[in-house]
């Protein structure tokens, strides 16, 4: 969800993200299925009691190396919402409904931040540890911490304060709502998926994010612009 939320805002606001959009959801999705792999197979592997010592000690590594990646993953996730809200900050548009998506943002990733912490605790410690043995902290940091998100995402739904058209988006003034184009990088998908930041593209100078916003602002003559009602706060 939070993944979804943080794309839809940065379509909303195109000339302060740091990514395509797009891009948001096929990198850490595709981080999440590579971490599910990893778990998956640790799992297999620990979990037999077949295997010998050695597989059984891979398993649990690999176990390991899912949970940690996993946390760095969200880490960076995190960065990106901090960089959106300091460059809300900066252009001086962060109207009411941008900062209850960046407010709802930061309390649903401190609570997953939470989860993912005891979870790598958890799993470090193996299955005899501390943790595992007391089933109340599972509860309080894995079951309560998911459940109190759930029911926050949904009394405040993200999706009430964003267009539902993704082609919407909010003019520099911070006031006016405009119908764009819509985000197209034109980069084969792969690079797109390998370098969401085009770090190449900054590197040597073609950054291909099209800037169609900066276009709009200047309409051709006798052409009027296209602007929608701002939405209505739920």
């Amino acid at each position: 969800m939070n993944y979804i939320v943080l794309a839809r805002t940065l379509y909303y606001v195109p000339y302060l993200t740091p990514i395509h959009p797009g891009r948001v959801l096929s990198t850490f999705i595709g981080l999440d299925v590579v971490i599910g792999a990893l778990t998956g197979n640790g799992a297999s592997y620990s979990a037999n009691t077949t295997n010998s010592p050695s597989q059984i000690k891979m398993g649990r590594d690999l176990i390991r190396a899912s949970i940690i990646l996993q946390l760095g993953a969200f880490v960076g996730f995190i960065g990106l919402e901090v960089v959106l809200h300091q460059r809300l900050l900066k252009a001086r548009i962060m109207n009411a409904r941008l900062k209850m998506i960046i407010v709802l943002l930061y309390a649903s990733s401190a609570l997953i931040l939470v989860r993912n912490i005891y979870r790598v605790v958890s799993v470090w410690e193996g299955y005899d540890g501390y943790l595992e043995t007391h089933e109340a902290f599972f509860y309080v940091f894995d079951a309560t911490l998911m459940l109190v998100n759930s029911v926050m995402l949904n009394v405040k739904y993200p999706m009430n304060y964003l267009p539902q058209n993704n082609k919407i988006y909010l003019a520099p003034d911070g006031i006016t709502e405009r119908v764009g184009p819509g985000w197209d990088d034109k980069r084969p998908f792969l690079i797109t998926l390998f370098d969401p930041f085009d770090i190449v593209g900054l590197i040597r100078g073609k950054d291909n994010k099209e800037k169609f916003w900066e276009e709009e602002e200047k309409p051709e003559e006798g052409k009027p612009q296209t602007s929608v009602e701002p939405n209505k706060i739920v």
